[in-house]
């Protein structure tokens, strides 16, 4: 965790600066469509994920590396002092989405589809790191912890779930 204000500060100061706007966006989404549930889970989508992504994306130098091999990069963290750092970041990339998702779109009241969804933007996420070459280390390990957390997220969410049976009932008022 050295060095982190130092490296991510600017990232947090911006996510922190545009709460009013995003509370402003929900308020303007509510009005026009009535339903300040969805509204709020639409923007909470967004602003809880748009900053890990932009850490995820700021180059770190040039050049690129990749490792396909389950668990190797999560053993070698294990080893080190980047575990707290890098599995709790891992696992927060896409939980906001996770917890989220499924108290907005009744699709995605099931656990295995909340990992699908996470695997699916986490890969795209690394391959974008990869193909773009800006110095990060791509990993399957990355993908499986960021999809991980985005089935922890959407469990803790559970209670809140919207039922198909509920948005059935929804749609047909």
């Amino acid at each position: 965790m050295n060095g982190m204000w130092e490296s991510w500060g600017g990232v947090i100061t911006a996510t922190i600066a545009a709460l009013p706007l995003a509370g402003g966006v929900v308020w303007w989404l509510a009005r026009r469509r009535g339903v300040w549930r969805n509204a709020l889970c639409e923007v909470g989508m967004v602003v809880g994920t748009a900053p890990w992504l932009w850490m995820i994306l700021t180059p770190a130098g040039t050049g690129r590396s990749v490792n396909m091999v389950p668990l190797r990069d999560l053993l070698d963290q294990l080893r080190d002092d980047r575990v707290v750092e890098q599995l709790g970041g891992n696992l927060l990339v896409f939980a906001a989405l996770g917890f989220l998702l499924p108290m907005r779109w009744a699709w995605f009241a099931n656990p295995w589809r909340l990992l699908l969804v996470g695997a699916a933007l986490s890969t795209a996420v690394e391959a974008s790191q990869f193909v773009l070459s800006i110095g990060r280390h791509s990993s399957v390990d990355d993908v499986l912890v960021n999809a991980v957390g985005a089935g922890l997220a959407g469990l803790a969410s559970n209670r809140w779930w919207i039922s198909r049976t509920a948005a059935s009932v929804a749609r047909a008022a």
